[in-house]
């Protein structure tokens, strides 16, 4: 009787390691083909190449309540994706703010700043794969909504200029994520054709318009966006929870 059971739970165990090399397997492969054919890569950079999402809401709060006005819960999901000259734009309308949207900018450009320099790291894996990437004479470039005077902050801090052949900023073009217009812009000036280009997005708006633009897509999660995640993942075709699963 005992015999039996453990024989039992053995066959258990067997099975389940079984699982495990097939899903293994599985994943790399799925990995392998994301990868094939790829000469150029465009990133995100908030909540995918560096984690930061999480100052932005703390960021908002901070300034409206300077004003008298308490953040509204659906702030977040409305700006995602949008330009900073867009989303300076949304404010200073929806809220009525006296000041221009070059003063706006400005402010949130000093209340960012420091975080920026001091606070905000890479996510895990992100300096290995670039350089993975750029061994392989792959060529990079970042498609973000954030200010090009805080991307650059970061391409200091970490020494990350050599991997990028260009960064474009959805001020750069009409409309900021979820429409294409950016990720068009990148493959552009990396002369590359959609087909041969893969993104990596953290939110469902940045998916949308890598998407719509033609490219491979790969999620990366963020915990600002887990409760779109399963969308995003779905949306994406690709997805990763950290880029050292990357790795070789």
């Amino acid at each position: 009787m005992q015999k039996g059971f453990l024989d039992g739970m053995s066959n258990i165990y067997i099975l389940a390691y079984y699982i495990c090399v097939l899903d293994s397997i599985g994943e790399v492969q799925k990995m392998l083909n994301m990868l094939k054919g790829v000469k150029a890569v465009v990133f995100d950079l908030d909540g995918t190449l560096i984690d930061s999402m999480w100052i932005w809401e703390d960021i908002d709060r901070e300034f409206l309540g300077k004003r008298g006005i308490e953040l509204p819960d659906d702030i977040c999901e409305i700006t995602e994706g949008m330009g900073f000259t867009e989303t300076t734009e949304y404010f200073k309308q929806r809220f009525n703010l006296k000041e221009t949207v070059e003063e706006i900018k400005q402010e949130w450009l000093e209340m960012t700043k420091d975080y920026y320099k001091e606070k905000i790291p890479l996510k895990e894996g992100v300096l290995g794969f670039l350089e993975f990437l750029y061994s392989r004479g792959i060529r990079m470039a970042i498609a973000s909504s954030c200010s090009r005077e805080l991307i650059e902050i970061i391409l200091g801090k970490y020494d990350l200029q050599k991997y990028f052949s260009d960064v474009v900023v959805s001020c750069d073009v009409k409309q900021g994520k979820p429409n294409p217009y950016i990720f068009l812009k990148a493959i552009e000036n990396l002369r590359v054709s959609s087909h041969e280009a893969l993104a990596f997005e953290d939110t469902r708006a940045g998916v949308l318009a890598a998407k719509r633009a033609g490219l491979r897509v790969c999620a990366v999660y963020d915990e600002a966006s887990k409760h779109n995640w399963p969308e995003i993942k779905r949306l994406a075709g690709y997805h990763i929870y950290s880029f050292k699963e990357l790795l070789p």
